[in-house]
C-alpha cells in the first residue's frame, strides 16, 4: 500500500492539473516518486532515471533554477499515467 503525505498528494494533484503548471519544485516531484515506491538512480550530469511499476523514464533536473517547467511536468504526468498512478 502506497502512503503519501499531504504535500505529496498536493504535488500529485498539481501534476495532473490542466493547463499544465509551471511552478512545481523538482524536489517535490522526486519526493512524490519516492513515496510511490519508485527506484531513483542518478545518471550523468543532471539526469535522473526513475522506475515505477515496470515503467521507466529519464528526466533532467532543472538548473540553475529548481522549478520544473511545463514540458517537464507534461513528461512526469505521462510517466505517472503509464505507471498507473491516478490522482
Amino acid at each position: 500500500m502506497v502512503v503519501v503525505n499531504k504535500k505529496q498528494q498536493k504535488t500529485l494533484q498539481e501534476i495532473y492539473e490542466r493547463p499544465t503548471r509551471a511552478d512545481i519544485r523538482w524536489r517535490d516531484v522526486e519526493s512524490l516518486f519516492s513515496a510511490l515506491g519508485a527506484d531513483i538512480e542518478e545518471g550523468n550530469g543532471s539526469r535522473v532515471c526513475v522506475a515505477l511499476r515496470g515503467t521507466r523514464a529519464v528526466f533532467h533536473r532543472p538548473h540553475p533554477g529548481r522549478i520544473a517547467g511545463r514540458l517537464m511536468i507534461d513528461g512526469v504526468r505521462d510517466f505517472l499515467m503509464r505507471a498507473g498512478v491516478k490522482h
